[in-house]
């Protein structure tokens, strides 16, 4: 029989039901050739059950015990505990009691022979590696559902982003399709995270496809996935993102960017909630959310015939416009402050660093055209070029060029003009009677021009 070997030192502990003395200790012999196996050996699955409190990762059962056979033995494990790994060990080979024992939960079924030493422990080393793995595969689900916490993901206390949040616990309670819009770098994928993460679907996987990353001839086999020879270079069978995403959440990121020709299969799949592989036949369901994300004005997309209304209206759902971050008063310095304790806890060896006055001011004063992204990257760069604990003005180094507004940079009439202050206004501030006293207007003045603006009309629906 084959010595064996482990490189993990973690302590497995095994548990042996076996009523017949001589090979009760052949498989406890068998079990501690594994220096990391602590054995408890039983005679009968009563004795078996009062233990269970011990936490045995893997129980190897006789199915013909003089209290009760395997079946049942099995059936009380895993009531209380549906973790544990059974083996079935048995005296006959029958291919209908291993069926049932397989269907009912038993982990592997081996005959009693002069070879079930050497099976029973290469079983027991695959059950210890898939039972590592399951549990490895949770702890980052926990970690992952933690991390996406609105709280923890997700900063701010201004008025734009309690809106924000309002929004995002209806979409957690709720399994309806997401939209997500907002400028680049306002946390479109951090959002769609926190919203499956913290949602039912939290154990089933996210994936995220970027619809503008892909080329357009590879994007509909990476959602529907292919069959083997579908095309040149098909060698395999390769599944699609949309099954790939089956009791979780699909996350489709700029979606505005998705070509007209694929957006009538994207709109068929969603709607009739399956997808043909290309080269396939076989339509296959699934039990998918769907979360969409854009920088793109998409009702703006549809007028300028660049995206199909009725996908537009399909994928519409709960609509949750991110705010850019200039718009976030008061939210600046938090983050600012939520991105340094992060950095300094990713380099213990800095010591705590604090924000003068000045760099406070500095940080107010920038507008952000690359929102939270670009002040992450501000914070952690001048976290680098500080030497002592108070970060100074001078460390604060914005890299991305600013846009100036030039509002006669185009040929418009006064009504133009006006409409495009407006609507600025009206995005900033997002209340009539407010944008009316910022630009001392009247508010009969700016309702009526809803009433003739569709741009405007189409702004105010979404507040």
């Amino acid at each position: 029989m084959k010595a064996y070997s482990q490189k993990t030192r973690e302590v497995v502990r095994i548990f042996v039901v076996e009523d017949e003395p001589m090979y009760r200790r052949l498989v406890k012999y068998t079990m501690e050739l594994n220096p990391d196996h602590e054995v408890h050996v039983f005679e009968n699955g009563q004795d078996c059950i009062n233990q269970l409190h011990l936490k045995p990762t893997i129980i190897s059962i006789d199915y013909s015990l003089p209290d009760m056979n395997g079946e049942a033995l099995l059936e009380k494990i895993h009531h209380y505990d549906k973790s544990i790994r059974v083996v079935v060990l048995s005296g006959q080979k029958d291919i209908a009691t291993a069926i049932n024992l397989l269907k009912k939960g038993a982990s592997d079924y081996l005959t009693k022979d002069a070879e079930t030493q050497d099976r029973l422990l290469n079983t027991v080393q695959l059950l210890k590696e898939n039972t590592s793995l399951i549990e490895e595969v949770t702890s980052l689900r926990e970690e992952l559902t933690e991390r996406y916490q609105f709280g923890n993901s997700l900063i701010g206390t201004s008025d734009a982003m309690k809106r924000t949040f309002a929004l995002l616990e209806r979409a957690v309670e709720n399994e309806i399709t997401v939209s997500i819009t907002g400028e680049t770098g306002t946390g479109k994928e951090v959002v769609a995270k926190s919203i499956h993460y913290n949602s039912a679907r939290k154990k089933g996987d996210f994936i995220a496809v970027n619809m503008s990353a892909i080329p357009k001839d590879l994007l509909e086999s990476e959602l529907f996935g292919h069959e083997k020879g579908a095309f040149t270079g098909a060698s395999t069978r390769k599944l699609g993102k949309f099954e790939l995403a089956d009791k979780g959440t699909l996350f489709l990121d700029e979606i505005g960017d998705m070509d007209l020709a694929l957006q009538a299969k994207l709109l068929r799949a969603i709607q009739e909630r399956e997808v043909v592989r290309i080269g396939g036949a076989k339509p296959i369901k699934f039990d998918t959310r769907i979360i969409v994300a854009t920088h793109k004005d998409l009702a703006d997309e549809v007028r300028k015939g660049n995206f199909r209304e009725d996908l537009y209206y399909r994928i519409l759902g709960l609509p949750i416009e991110l705010p850019p971050l200039r718009d976030r008063e008061g939210d600046i310095l938090i983050l600012a402050q939520f991105f340094l304790h992060q950095f300094l806890q990713k380099n213990p060896k800095r010591k705590k660093l604090h924000f003068s006055s000045e760099a406070k001011q500095k940080l107010m004063n920038y507008t952000y055209p690359g929102n939270v992204r670009e002040l992450k990257s501000v914070i952690e760069l001048a976290a680098v070029l500080t030497v002592d604990r108070s970060i100074k003005s001078s460390s604060i180094q914005f890299r991305s060029p600013q846009k100036s507004v030039d509002l006669l940079d185009g040929e418009m009439t006064i009504k133009e003009y006006i409409s495009k202050i407006v609507y600025h206004y009206l995005k900033k501030y997002r209340n009539v009677v407010t944008v009316a006293q910022k630009l001392d207007m009247g508010k009969s003045t700016i309702y009526k021009m809803l009433k003739e603006d569709r741009e405007l009309s189409e702004l105010v629906k979404k507040f």
